[in-house]
């Protein structure tokens, strides 16, 4: 049976997240239903992550298998001629049976773009937190430096987590200033539920004065999301791509 990998690139603005739910759109609802246009089988279209309501991305993986014998090429534009305008597939290919597109990843690469200005932006507001008081950049940087490495992350992890263990290895943390905006890329091993998000927030929190750089160390130690900063809103986030040995 074929085992067939997506590329996929979104809009996440009026979707409730990447996973199924009854009677709200979703980009898994809307991949599984365009495929069984295409093949008449109800199967599973299994993704990388399951990224949050109004989150973005530029390439998220996912598998399916399916008794269709169809090419890559045949398979791009079959769903990208059903799928609506907000969700495209950029690549198909056939991989091999073993390939799982969650539990094969060894690395994810997530981008949040902040808006540091004194006015709410009119273009492009879906993808990005307005942040209206002023950064600075030099206590973020600070701050973010010691998030760098194997640590455990469970004061940034979201309150309904699952997972097992909260150990996580940050490889690259960056904040970059561009005119008004801030744009922060984090890639790791793995991400909890909300990690990303309350990063983004925790460090908003020292580039506007509340909190001190030096606290960081301390927020890892005690392990407890109460600790932690607020969760940054979502429209920021993109998931840029998904690594695979």
């Amino acid at each position: 049976m074929p085992n067939i990998k997506l590329i996929i690139e979104y809009d996440g603005a009026r979707y409730h997240g990447w996973q199924r739910q009854p009677d709200v759109p979703t980009i898994q609802g809307e991949l599984e239903e365009a495929v069984f246009k295409i093949t008449k089988e109800r199967l599973t279209v299994v993704g990388a992550g399951r990224t949050d309501a109004g989150v973005h991305a530029e390439g998220q993986a996912a598998h399916f298998k399916t008794k269709a014998r169809l090419t890559p090429d045949a398979w791009q534009r079959a769903l990208n001629s059903l799928l609506p305008e907000d969700i495209v597939v950029l690549t198909a290919q056939k991989v091999p049976d073993r390939f799982h597109a969650r539990y094969s990843a060894v690395g994810k690469t997530y981008r949040y773009r902040i808006l540091n200005r004194r006015y709410r932006p009119a273009i492009g507001r879906r993808h990005v937190w307005t942040v209206y008081l002023p950064l600075n950049m030099r206590r973020m940087r600070a701050a973010a430096k010691t998030l760098i490495g194997k640590h455990d992350f469970s004061s940034f992890q979201g309150s309904n987590h699952s997972a097992r263990t909260a150990a996580c290895t940050i490889r690259r943390l960056e904040l970059v200033k561009r005119k008004d905006e801030v744009v922060l890329t984090i890639e790791a091993d793995r991400f909890l539920q909300h990690m990303v998000r309350t990063i983004v927030g925790t460090l908003v929190e020292v580039g506007r004065g509340r909190r001190n750089p030096g606290e960081m160390a301390a927020l890892l130690q005690k392990k407890d999301r109460r600790f932690g900063g607020p969760t940054a809103p979502p429209q920021g986030l993109c998931l840029v791509k998904v690594v695979y040995k």
